[in-house]
């Protein structure tokens, strides 16, 4: 399925990306209500990073993902999961059924839609009084080696921005007009990487691509030089898991 952003060509580097915090994970289905045996909607599932959980917590998990090569990764990892299925289909649109799911769910994807009709398709979604949510994974910038390589970027890019991914949704939840009780629920991960994997990322970083244009291959050339000069063989990344969560309004 074409859509605005084409993933394909990251489809692999997605597999190296880190877990979201499991705390964070927990506290979202305890929020939600959500049983083992209920049904959720995974919404741009990728390569199944979220997908994986919520199955090993035992739901019932219908996976959307528009891009073929993230679906057939997502369906790889996920094959010994009889309970999880797997579809064609955008956050805007995702084909599934009206009033069918439990639980919503957006993993690194909600910023790709158009959110406000995101809202609205997973309003459709819901059962009656039923959750959404919306996460994703921020490298903590002010880890040392974070900082450094945030500081090559910006030499090239000094307006460089993460976009709607960082922003806090609160606003945007609540002034749909579909949803209440919104919280914000968040969880710390260590995610330890190959310094080669870590390059490997970063080349294929959709967000610097759009934004670096003919300045792409010197930053990432430079981010290496960096990563190499600290002579080990991996670095542990801290993550900060940030979730938002809301109520179907009825």
């Amino acid at each position: 399925m074409k859509t605005e952003w084409d993933y394909t060509s990251l489809a692999d580097a997605y597999l190296e990306r880190p877990d979201y915090a499991p705390n964070a994970i927990s506290k979202l289905l305890e929020i939600a209500g959500v049983k083992k045996g209920d049904k959720v909607c995974d919404i741009g599932a990728g390569v199944a990073h979220l997908t994986l959980p919520l199955a090993e917590y035992g739901c019932i998990v219908e996976a959307v993902e528009p891009n073929d090569a993230m679906r057939a990764n997502g369906i790889k990892r996920t094959e010994k999961y009889t309970t999880v299925s797997w579809y064609e289909g955008t956050g805007e649109n995702t084909t599934r059924a009206t009033g069918d799911f439990d639980f919503v769910t957006f993993g690194s994807s909600f910023n790709v839609c158009d959110r406000q009709k995101a809202l609205e398709e997973t309003y459709r979604l819901l059962k009656s009084k039923k959750f959404f949510t919306c996460m994703w994974n921020h490298r903590e910038l002010e880890d040392p080696i974070q900082k450094s390589i945030e500081n090559i970027i910006k030499k090239y890019i000094s307006d460089y921005g993460y976009g709607t991914r960082r922003e806090d949704q609160t606003d945007v939840i609540n002034n749909s007009g579909l949803f209440v009780n919104c919280q914000y629920v968040e969880g710390t991960v260590k995610h330890t990487q190959q310094i080669e994997k870590v390059v490997e990322a970063w080349r294929s970083h959709a967000t610097l691509q759009r934004q670096a244009q003919d300045k792409f291959y010197p930053i990432v050339n430079e981010i290496e030089e960096y990563l190499k000069s600290l002579h080990t063989d991996s670095i542990e990344i801290p993550y900060t898991t940030r979730a938002w969560i809301a109520q179907r309004k009825d």
